[in-house]
């Protein structure tokens, strides 16, 4: 009996240690609907030790302190936009854990069309650089300062959070659609380079409408959220969820997945349309 309980603990503790040892950094953590937030949580729970990082603007509008406290982390605020921010952020990440980077969550994205609510066929040019900057080129701008630092192990991991609009039009997500195509396209190209010189895999997420800060400011989202969980065999995935993916991206389980877009939505991108989804047009 003794020798059963000890055996049931040993497989607990080992599920509860996937990331044991690994050290990283978290972007986007906003509040507890944030997937960065969320993956924080679960981070700390597999035993890894993390950096959270947001800007400056965002962490006034957050409470990330208290994400912080709950996962014994330290805070350095970063303009993910400056590669000088982004230097600080590696150098002081590696002095505070201690070592290099095992993995990344890069989970930024930002457009003054959208919060304008400019129509796509009218952007403002100026906004839709920054959404450029800001929710895609961020990504190279991170994973080029992290390659020229030497400032990642081998085989650890950046994962990019992205939708399906990269590939297929959804009128509402504007100017957002252009940068997650533009953040996979970095993910094959630098992925391709940072993995045939250093064995760092980079992927992308892309997860289902999901209700965050970010999300919900699209116009017509609830909508579309219920559409989408219609149109999900296994309906729409949640944050804990994309989470757990994450987690497993980061794990040394998936040692050789780099490059990809990887759909973490319940089925909806291999459906054409559903019973439930058809019904509605017999109304």
């Amino acid at each position: 009996m003794v020798i059963f309980i000890f055996a049931i603990k040993k497989i607990f503790n080992m599920a509860n240690e996937l990331l044991k040892g690994k050290r990283g950094i978290i972007f986007g953590a906003l509040n507890d609907m944030s997937i960065a937030w969320k993956v924080a949580e679960r981070a700390h729970e597999e035993g890894a030790e993390f950096v959270l990082t947001n800007a400056p603007i965002a962490m006034r509008m957050g409470e990330i302190n208290n994400l912080a406290e709950k996962t014994n982390s330290q805070i350095i605020p970063a303009d993910a936009t400056s590669v000088e921010d982004l230097t600080n952020l590696f150098t002081k990440s590696q002095e505070i854990l201690g070592g290099k980077i095992d993995f990344v969550l890069h989970s930024i994205g930002m457009s003054p069309n959208v919060r304008k609510k400019k129509h796509y066929t009218g952007l403002n040019y100026e906004w839709y650089k920054q959404t450029l900057d800001v929710s895609a080129m961020s990504l190279h701008k991170t994973l080029q300062v992290a390659k020229e630092m030497d400032a990642i192990n081998e085989w650890g991991s950046v994962v990019a959070l992205t939708y399906i609009a990269a590939q297929r039009i959804f009128p509402d997500y504007n100017d957002m659609a252009d940068a997650k195509s533009l953040l996979e396209s970095i993910t094959r190209s630098f992925g391709y380079h940072y993995g045939s010189d250093k064995k760092v895999r980079v992927n992308t997420i892309s997860q289902s409408p999901t209700i965050t800060t970010a999300g919900s400011g699209v116009s017509g989202f609830d909508k579309f959220l219920s559409y989408s969980e219609n149109m999900s065999p296994l309906g729409n995935a949640g944050s804990i969820d994309c989470a757990n993916y994450c987690i497993s991206m980061f794990s040394d389980l998936t040692k050789y997945v780099t490059m990809q877009n990887l759909f973490h939505d319940g089925g909806f991108s291999a459906t054409g349309v559903t019973t439930a989804v058809m019904d509605k047009f017999g109304e």
